[in-house]
């Protein structure tokens, strides 16, 4: 079928046929099986349970961009079919984008390196020098530190929002009542509120379209990192009315089972008039000469400075074209049956917290779950997860500290923690959780082999203890005092690269 470059996606099937079309894909991701050897002596799949951190890549995709690459080559230019060819499909990434997140025509989507930290560094910059007279940020206290670090080094001020409690004294989502105030109070002087669509520590999701209408009322913008909930919840970019739209949303492909991929800012096109491109060079000027250029009106172009990222952006854009086929609709209800099933499985084992809200019918989260056990450190139990039982989960703060430290009660309730503590705190005081997060690949079966896996810790816990010492670096790591996988055992790219030549170099005659 041929697609125009603005082609809209075929109406969406039956719900019920997207649902067994989720099932249909759940095993066409790279690395899914992959075996490893244990601390028992046997190998085997590992049970991938960091999707928070980052997606496996989709095959699918992985295919479009295989026969894609059959035409490689530069973009800006439309006089050989190689460049025609790829400038064309570099364009349909961008659109479908667009289109994934419900952009309107007013808003254009610019990819960027470094995913949603790249993203959110831009924008603070250039919302900090296009609205100097507006020096304050609002954000809130559960944010990651791609959304607050970038506002605390280009903004005047920055105001941390607290979150709120629900019936059991487990955070939540941000505090609205809080953050109105704070709003009324900096009026005139507030540029933006930076707000995650959903917690990477406890999944808890964010009313952002609320947020953005508030902000609205005192002429401050929206900034929205998507980053966490793209793969997961439907976004809507422009809202049910007009002055819930988002001004700027930025995610990340590699949290979108697209690794490889850029991030993307997806941003009104009005906040980049009369500024200079943060990136300048090949690609973005209309004329230069030894005294002058003249930089591209055109968005998404004049953000785009140099050879794009190619490989990586088409695999984002038939990555997104695809799940906007199945429907994020059907994502999401897959994915909230999964997570009330590991939270009901996980809520029963003893010795357990789980951290945030969950209780599902309070507050609306997405596969997330953070928890500690009482009788072995965040570290240790990682790291015999993955050793004894093939299940990879992530520990320690997440890229999100003052949350983290405040969750466990080391931080007050502002999120700062007392002078004398550091990383490198005390093995008692070290601060850290583990977390477990889904993808589409995941199932029950995965929450059962984890919950039957942290019941044989709680019911062992001096055992593990025996076979475990800290690392001492003050990360809170642990690892096996006898059981070793060197990461060239598994992988060596120097070896599997000169095993490919090997493989390939002529025969003598």
């Amino acid at each position: 079928m041929l697609h125009t470059q603005n082609a809209a996606p075929p109406a969406p099937a039956p719900f019920a046929a997207r649902r067994q079309q989720i099932e249909a894909l759940r095993g066409q991701f790279t690395g899914l099986n992959t075996p490893y050897p244990r601390a028992d002596g046997t190998t085997g799949p590992r049970v991938y349970l960091d999707s928070a951190a980052s997606n496996l890549r989709f095959q699918g995709a992985e295919a479009v961009v295989d026969e894609a690459m059959q035409h490689y080559a530069n973009t800006h230019s439309h006089l050989h079919h190689g460049a025609r060819i790829m400038t064309e499909a570099y364009k349909q990434a961008h659109e479908t984008v667009r289109q994934f997140v419900g952009a309107p025509e007013t808003h254009t989507a610019i990819f960027c390196g470094t995913g949603v930290t790249g993203g959110l560094n831009r924008m603070a910059r250039v919302l900090a020098a296009q609205r100097p007279e507006r020096d304050v940020a609002i954000t809130t206290l559960m944010e990651h530190h791609a959304n607050d670090l970038p506002h605390r080094k280009h903004m005047r001020e920055v105001v941390h929002v607290p979150l709120e409690m629900d019936p059991d004294g487990n955070a939540g989502r941000v505090d609205m009542h809080a953050l109105r105030t704070a709003i009324k109070e900096h009026g005139d002087r507030l540029n933006y509120v930076a707000v995650t669509a959903a917690s990477n520590v406890t999944g808890v999701v964010n009313p952002v379209h609320e947020i953005a209408a508030l902000a609205h009322e005192v002429g401050a913008l929206c900034v929205v990192d998507a980053a966490q909930s793209a793969a997961h919840l439907p976004i809507s970019v422009a809202g049910a009315a007009p002055n819930e739209a988002l001004d700027v949303v930025c995610l990340s492909g590699h949290k979108i089972y697209a690794p490889g991929s850029p991030g993307v800012i997806i941003a009104r096109k009005d906040l980049f008039e009369r500024h200079e491109p943060e990136v300048v060079g090949g690609g973005i000027v209309e004329f230069v000469d030894a005294k002058r250029y003249d930089v591209t009106p055109s968005l998404p172009e004049r953000e785009e400075a140099g050879t794009p990222n190619l490989p990586g952006s088409l695999l984002l854009g038939a990555t997104l074209r695809i799940l906007q086929r199945v429907g994020m609709d059907a994502v999401e209800a897959d994915e909230q049956a999964l997570t009330q099933y590991a939270m009901s499985a996980l809520n029963a084992l003893p010795g357990l917290t789980i951290y945030g809200s969950h209780r599902l019918e309070v507050a609306e989260r997405i596969g997330v779950i953070t928890f500690n056990l009482h009788d072995l450190p965040h570290g240790l139990v990682t790291a015999a997860l993955n050793d004894y039982f093939g299940i990879a989960v992530r520990n320690e703060c997440f890229c999100a500290q003052p949350f983290v430290r405040q969750l466990l009660g080391i931080a007050d309730a502002k999120g700062i923690a007392p002078s004398d503590c550091t990383d490198a705190c005390s093995t008692r005081a070290q601060p850290g959780m583990v977390r477990i997060s889904f993808g589409l690949y995941n199932t029950e079966s995965d929450v059962d082999a984890a919950v039957e896996a942290l019941q044989d810790l709680t019911s062992r816990p001096d055992w593990y203890r025996e076979r475990y010492r800290p690392v001492g670096d003050g990360s809170g790591d642990w690892v096996h005092t006898e059981f070793e996988a060197p990461p060239a055992a598994q992988f060596d790219l120097l070896d599997a690269s000169d095993r490919w030549l090997d493989a390939n170099a002529p025969t003598s005659s």
